[in-house]
């Protein structure tokens, strides 16, 4: 199994939480821009090294899933449903299976909210692995990053 890395993300627009009381045009278009962002970070840290494109598509097409641990640094200590920060970066995590050329149902979702550490503007750390067993988490190793 590969070393686990992450790679960082820029926290997504107050405008895509599911609370946003926009106009349904205004959020689409902040969605696709989310998502070409993360598209292009995450396309960055493949060059650099954060995944091995080839190895996770062919994980998948053997039928494995991949564990995509996604830990949320807000910009404040303002409370935050855990909920809609998660439906918030849906267009990220769609930018980052676009990046990888992978369907993101191929992917399971290990989420941590971390309340207590902000970061300035904040920030969604990813880091992505192979994992067995059926129910797709079976080997999936945690990774704290920092």
């Amino acid at each position: 199994m590969p070393i686990l890395k992450s790679t960082a993300f820029a926290w997504p627009p107050k405008d895509l939480s599911p609370n946003a009381r926009n106009h349904w045009s205004v959020r689409s278009k902040l969605a696709k821009s989310y998502r070409w962002a993360c598209f292009i970070q995450a396309k960055k840290a493949i060059d650099q090294g954060w995944a091995d494109v080839h190895e996770y598509k062919r994980w998948v097409k053997a039928g494995q899933r991949l564990a995509l641990t996604i830990d949320f640094y807000p910009p404040d200590r303002r409370h935050r449903d855990d909920d809609n920060v998660i439906a918030s970066f849906k267009s990220g995590r769609d930018g980052i299976a676009d990046a990888l050329g992978i369907d993101d149902r191929h992917f399971v979702s290990q989420v941590t909210f971390l309340r207590d550490e902000p970061i300035p503007n904040g920030l969604v750390m990813v880091s992505l692995a192979p994992v067995n067993g059926e129910d797709g988490q079976k080997n999936a190793r945690r990774h704290r990053c920092g």
